[in-house]
């Protein structure tokens, strides 16, 4: 089994500016943190687009659907911003014979204290495990990402039925 990662920006491959108190979107992380974790299976990663996924568009959905559909892998993971992961998401739900798992993290993989490397390892164990589909993992659950919805307050996601 071959796994295809995009990863596409959001936080969890976000790099802080202590100085200034800003931020921006870094060489994506995935590929360092399976390293680190010495996975054994077979992967590999595209970059995509480094956003905010509060600023991603139409195109940007577009962008990321064509590259699921396009790829010969019928397993896929997305990293993504959770702001906007669920509307991504949705937008690849008539994608078929392929497992697609969203993640990303609420936390940047560079901190310390962060969900991205649970998220990763979830993730990847999720791809490997659910029928074809388009899945959320993050928290710690499988979200269907037409019964889904991210608690801002809580920084989790809820099912919303």
């Amino acid at each position: 089994m071959s796994i295809r990662i995009f990863t596409t920006g959001g936080t969890f491959d976000k790099i802080y500016f202590d100085a200034k108190s800003e931020f921006h979107i870094g060489d994506p992380m995935a590929s360092a943190l399976l390293e680190e974790a010495n996975v054994n299976f077979d992967y590999d990663i595209e970059s995509l687009l480094k956003k905010d996924s509060l600023d991603m568009d139409a195109a940007d959905r577009a962008l990321i659907r064509n590259a699921v559909a396009a790829t010969d892998r019928d397993r896929i993971l997305i990293t993504h911003g959770t702001d906007s992961m669920v509307e991504t998401a949705q937008s690849l739900l008539d994608i078929p014979a392929k497992t697609i798992v969203l993640f990303g993290a609420m936390q940047p993989a560079r901190m310390r204290y962060s969900d991205a490397m649970y998220n990763l390892g979830f993730a990847c164990a999720a791809v490997q495990l659910l029928p074809p589909g388009v899945h959320l993992a993050m928290n710690g659950q499988i979200f269907d990402p037409r019964q889904v919805a991210k608690n801002r307050a809580r920084s989790r996601f809820e099912s919303s039925t």
